[in-house]
Order: C-alpha cells, then sequence, then structure tokens
C-alpha cells in the first residue's frame, strides 16, 4: 500500500498557525475517542456501505478511516498540513490507501462527475465558503452519488446553547482555527441544489456546550 500527498499552492488559500495548527492536530488525537463515542451511532448510520474509494473534505487526523472498507482508498482533502503525519499513520493502522491532497475543499482539483461518495464531519462549520464547498462537492459527485455529512450546527435561537454559541463565537473561531459555531449547515445543505437530501437533528451532551447541537445525514447528486 502507497500514500502519497500532493500539495498545490495556487490552490491551498489556508495557511495554518504554527500554535493552534499543532494544537489541533493534538487535540483531536487526544479527543477522538471521546467525539466517537458521541457520534458513532449516526456515523455507522451514515457512513454504512461506502464504496471502496471515497473523497473526504477535511479529514483531520483521520478518525473516519475506520468507516471505509479495509483496503479502500481515501482521497484526502485536508489542507492542515500539522494533520498529515497523524493522517498517514491512521491510513496505515486501518489499511486504507491514502492520497493525500494539500487543498480546500472548495477547491479540490477533482474532475467533474468522477466520484460516488464525499463524506464529511465536523468540518462545514470551520470552511471558508460553504456554499462553494457545497457546489465544488456536487460538481465531482457522480449522477447518483452521495454526499454524506455529520456536522455541528447553530442551536435554535433563544435557547441556552444559542446563547453560548453567540458569547464564546470569538474564542472558539480563533482556538478552532475559523470554525463557526453558528452556521444553519441545514438550510446550507438543502439550498445547494442536491437531487434529494435527508437529515437528522440531534444533541449530544459534552461539556463543549457550542459543540452539541448536530445534524446528520445524506445529499444525493
Amino acid at each position: 500500500m502507497t500514500d502519497r500527498t500532493s500539495t498545490t499552492p495556487s490552490a491551498t488559500g489556508f495557511e495554518p498557525h504554527g500554535g493552534r495548527g499543532r494544537f489541533n492536530a493534538a487535540f483531536f488525537k487526544v479527543m477522538g475517542p471521546y467525539l466517537e463515542w458521541n457520534l458513532r451511532r449516526r456515523k455507522r448510520r451514515v457512513f454504512a456501505g461506502l464504496p471502496r474509494e471515497v473523497v473526504e473534505i477535511g479529514p483531520g487526523v483521520g478518525a473516519n478511516l475506520r468507516y471505509l472498507p479495509a483496503g479502500g482508498a481515501l482521497v484526502a482533502i485536508e489542507p492542515n498540513r500539522y494533520m498529515h503525519p497523524r493522517l498517514h499513520a491512521a491510513a496505515r493502522r486501518h489499511s486504507v490507501q491514502l492520497d493525500l491532497r494539500e487543498r480546500t475543499a472548495e477547491q479540490t482539483g477533482l474532475p467533474d462527475h468522477s466520484v460516488d461518495s464525499v463524506i464529511s464531519s465536523l468540518v462545514l462549520c470551520s470552511v471558508q465558503d460553504p456554499a462553494a464547498v457545497l457546489t465544488e462537492i456536487r460538481r465531482i459527485l457522480r449522477p447518483g452519488g452521495t454526499f454524506r455529512f455529520v456536522e455541528h450546527v447553530a442551536a435554535p435561537r433563544g435557547t441556552p446553547t444559542r446563547a453560548a454559541q453567540r458569547i464564546l463565537r470569538r474564542p472558539w473561531a480563533w482556538t478552532f482555527e475559523g470554525c463557526s459555531c453558528e452556521r444553519d449547515l441545514e438550510h446550507s445543505v438543502r439550498a445547494a441544489g442536491f437531487d434529494s437530501v435527508t437529515t437528522d437533528r440531534y444533541r449530544v451532551h459534552t461539556p463543549f456546550l457550542p459543540f452539541n447541537t448536530h445534524i446528520a445525514g445524506t445529499a444525493k447528486a
């Protein structure tokens, strides 16, 4: 099995902060089992039956590799180079062939209609332009292909969680490199022009209050 990394600086458009980049790579490595414990039931449902080759936007340190078939392949769109060593190690542990591309999700560089499935988890909160990312996903998906997602979203207005999201939005975004806890991502996915979208809204219970409102679902091209 051969892993490789390709970098296209003009398409990266993302310069990770040295300190925060290393912190986030370590944070998601350490907190991965805890986050997985909270999210695995939805992930198992949404990521069930993935094809042998999958594109993932923002795979980070590789939390979702366990849902790919052994011997499968992942095209990983991950601009944060501080995640790359742990992502390579996770791919080896899970026997997944890794094609790692240091690019943003707005410009994957993949051909039109070339992919059967794109996945994401805890990523659309931090991309610069969610609408552009969703347009890019639709562009690369074959007709009938699926975008499968598990994301944290804005809480309903007037709730304590929404108040916490509003109060903490600036330090949260600074710490987690642009992550917004106030995006209505369900609306964004539904407005992106997919043929069909199914979503499930739910809540997890963690000390990270702004993080606790979620959606999981599938959008079909």
